[in-house]
């Protein structure tokens, strides 16, 4: 019986069987036979219960020992739950929630895994596209009787693609940044008209281009508070969205209010809107709806949703109800909500 090979087990029961004899000696001595009889049945009773105790509970710490061999195994389990009360039952609710733990964070794993995995095969697809479009370009400006007009079009489409991939990279460093949590944001109030100034500045010359005219109705005495420069990106991302989605001669505006809970910018179009099932995927990484440029890599919006929540921020988008157009909604509130 494993029981009594225990090394406890065996001077447990040694100790028993000395205090048993000293308490039988005594009883003799006091009260002869029957008494030392008495003694002893009573001592034997005790023996044989606490036996019994310890039986049970290294019953159930050798099946514990079991589960956890299975579960260091990569076994699937069921969590132990046939411990009333006591230190077994304290110690099983521990390791119970030590196996869920577990179970999550390697849940957790599979998950980042298979994220990473489908996040790699979508950057080697967003960069290998223009690649092709690069490499087959150049094979075109071998040829000896090119023109020089064709030849500065081509020229002019893989500056264009180079263009594309140094944004795609740059946009995907900022993201992993965002991600590792190694960026230190700065905390500083920022005037939202200026703000909007500062983004629509990097924009200024393609929308003019189109023929699309930007307004920003916003008072000078709206403010908020987070990373000007971060800001300024998120802010570019979406109003180069609204660009893209509005045709020549259309209008982009921007208003801004704020109260004592949120500061609120509503941004909106006069472009195609987006479809209804592209609404819940338009801030994921790569998605690209119905809509979308056909230069559009799907991260813009991705990369504004990501800085907008960090800054205590929260986005949504959608069509305008008379049709003529999309909007974007973004509320950066004072607290943590």
């Amino acid at each position: 019986m494993n029981y009594l090979k225990n090394p406890e087990i065996k001077i447990e029961i040694l100790i028993h069987l000395v205090v048993t004899t000293l308490c039988t000696l005594g009883m003799f001595l006091l009260c002869g036979f029957s008494g030392a009889l008495g003694t002893v049945a009573i001592c034997a009773i005790y023996l044989c219960m606490d036996i019994a105790a310890n039986c049970i509970r290294y019953h159930h710490t050798e099946k514990m020992s079991s589960q956890i061999d299975q579960i260091l195994h990569g076994e699937d389990v069921p969590l132990i739950q046939d411990c009333k009360e006591g230190d077994i039952a304290i110690l099983a609710t521990q390791i119970n929630k030590m196996v869920r733990r577990l179970k999550e964070q390697s849940d957790q794993l599979v998950s980042d895994k298979i994220f990473m995995a489908d996040y790699m095969a979508d950057i080697s697809h967003q960069i290998k596209t223009p690649l092709t479009s690069i490499r087959l370009i150049l094979s075109f400006l071998q040829e000896e009787n090119l023109t020089l007009e064709r030849r500065l079009e081509l020229t002019q489409e893989v500056s264009q693609l180079v263009k594309r991939i140094e944004w795609l990279i740059y946009a995907l460093l900022q993201m992993s940044k965002l991600d590792a949590g190694t960026i230190t944001l700065k905390r500083n109030k920022i005037n939202v008209a200026a703000l909007w100034k500062q983004a629509y500045e990097t924009l200024a010359i393609p929308l003019d281009l189109r023929g699309i005219d930007f307004q920003c109705r916003i008072n000078d005495s709206v403010s908020m508070i987070g990373d000007a420069s971060w800001m300024s990106e998120a802010m570019g991302n979406i109003l180069k969205n609204c660009m893209e989605h509005t045709p020549e001669g259309g209008t982009i505006t921007v208003t801004a209010s704020e109260n004592l809970l949120y500061t609120l910018i509503r941004i909106e179009d006069t472009g195609t809107g987006m479809a209804e099932e592209d609404l819940p995927h338009i801030f994921e990484r790569f998605y690209r709806g119905k809509n979308s440029d056909s230069q559009s890599v799907g991260i813009g919006l991705a990369l504004s949703y990501r800085i907008i929540s960090e800054h205590n921020g929260t986005i949504q988008a959608g069509n305008k109800q008379n049709g003529t157009g999309a909007f974007f909604e973004i509320r950066f509130y004072k607290t943590v909500v």
